[in-house]
């Protein structure tokens, strides 16, 4: 295919995939991030994060479930769990019991759980509160995400920090660096077009400047793309028929957030030179009918998270591994009149990994010193992030989170 009819293709065709077209250096195709990775053996490999988003305020309350406190079970009378569902933490909390494997994180001391985590003067909207999480600054509005002001500080290329998410988050944007976005959604691709057109404008054309080549080579990354995707949904559906009875995770790793962790482990297994990845999961407003949603968003989640830790464990870089769970906020502590919850405030925090200290940190909200009906925060969240900033990137936490003092929570070794 000649230069001309190329670039007139790539500007017309509007074929939008896992990759796109390569756009400055906030877009790769997942070929190019594999083909970026050491494939020697690395003796002494970094720690990585991996950031979990999850969209739409999570029911805290229903998540990590104080069974034993009686204002619980009045407060959301339909939407409560017993003592006798829960999956005990303590003589106090449970675990939703659609969180069978991290129960079993938690008792292998891989799970710490940070109750009450929030911020100063909440809001209750979504995308502000989301924003205020991503760029950490709850204060004043910031056009630059902590990671990415991270990415600034370390002058690092775009494929140290990676989101398998539709969009770039707000969490990966600096100033002068942002990180790079590989999308999961696959080919869509216009009516007479088809996956062999695709191929062949994926092969170089002799004399086309740097960037239309770049960007023609980001197509043929979208059936690599696509393929690798469908396999690694095929192999965790296999991994899941082969487990044996009570080691079920929940989804048998079916769902897109799993997805988006098979390909965080596989790019971690060949050596990628990332440190943070950010992937998500949405439908996390829960409004009316809670239970039956909520309860199915939690499978997905720990299905995902749990088969992604134990794969993690096999390898000496996957056992340097950080999980970090949030959402913008919690749910208000008393149901509405739909079988649902509506906006509220602070809410856990998961860390899973090779090298978390399992079990609480911080402290349970009362569920009678309430503000306005909501939980009161006990642990600012930029503790949990420059907890993480310190003891996975190595770096100065009050540097990246405008001066903010942390102490560092002890679920991950220092120094």
């Amino acid at each position: 295919m000649d230069t001309l009819t190329r670039r007139r293709f790539l500007v017309a065709s509007g074929v939008v995939g896992a990759g796109g077209l390569a756009a400055g250096a906030t877009t790769l195709g997942l070929a190019e991030l594999l083909r970026r990775s050491s494939r020697a053996a690395v003796v002494d490999p970094e720690q990585t994060l991996v950031l979990v988003t999850l969209y739409g305020g999570n029911d805290g309350l229903n998540t990590v479930v104080p069974y034993a406190d009686g204002r619980y079970h009045s407060a959301r009378p339909e939407l409560a769990y017993t003592g006798e569902q829960v999956l005990r933490l303590d003589d106090t909390l449970g675990l939703n019991p659609n969180l069978v494997g991290l129960k079993r994180l938690w008792d292998a001391k891989r799970l710490a759980v940070v109750l009450g985590v929030g911020y100063p003067k909440p809001d209750r909207s979504h995308f502000r509160s989301m924003d205020i999480w991503q760029t950490a600054s709850p204060g004043v509005p910031l056009y630059t995400g902590w990671v990415g002001r991270w990415l600034d500080g370390a002058n690092a290329t775009a494929e140290a920090a990676v989101s398998f998410e539709p969009v770039l988050p707000p969490l990966l944007v600096g100033a002068t660096r942002a990180g790079a976005r590989v999308n999961l959604r696959g080919l869509r691709l216009p009516s007479g077009i088809d996956t062999a057109a695709i191929a062949g404008l994926g092969r170089p054309a002799g004399g086309e400047p740097p960037m239309l080549a770049r960007a023609a080579a980001s197509y043929a990354d979208l059936l690599r793309v696509e393929r690798l995707v469908r396999e690694s949904k095929e192999a965790a559906g296999a991994d899941a028929t082969r487990r044996p009875a009570g080691q079920a995770t929940g989804t048998g790793g079916s769902g897109a957030l799993a997805s988006q962790m098979s390909l965080v482990a596989q790019c971690i297994e060949t050596g990628v030179p990332t440190r943070v990845y950010s992937v998500s999961l949405g439908g996390f407003d829960t409004h009316a009918k809670e239970r039956p949603g909520h309860d199915a968003l939690l499978r997905q989640l720990d299905g995902a998270l749990t088969a992604f830790v134990e794969r993690m464990a096999r390898t000496t870089a996957g056992r340097k591994v950080t999980v970090v769970v949030y959402s913008e906020f919690g749910r208000r502590v008393r149901a509405n009149g739909s079988d649902g919850t509506d906006h509220g405030t602070a809410g856990p925090v998961f860390v899973l990994g090779g090298q978390v200290s399992g079990g609480f940190y911080g402290e349970q909200p009362s569920l009678t010193d309430l503000d306005d009906g909501d939980l009161r925060a006990t642990v600012d969240f930029r503790q949990v992030f420059g907890t993480v900033l310190g003891a996975v990137l190595g770096a100065d936490p009050a540097r990246y989170l405008e001066g903010y003092q942390v102490t560092p929570l002890p679920f991950l070794p220092t120094g």
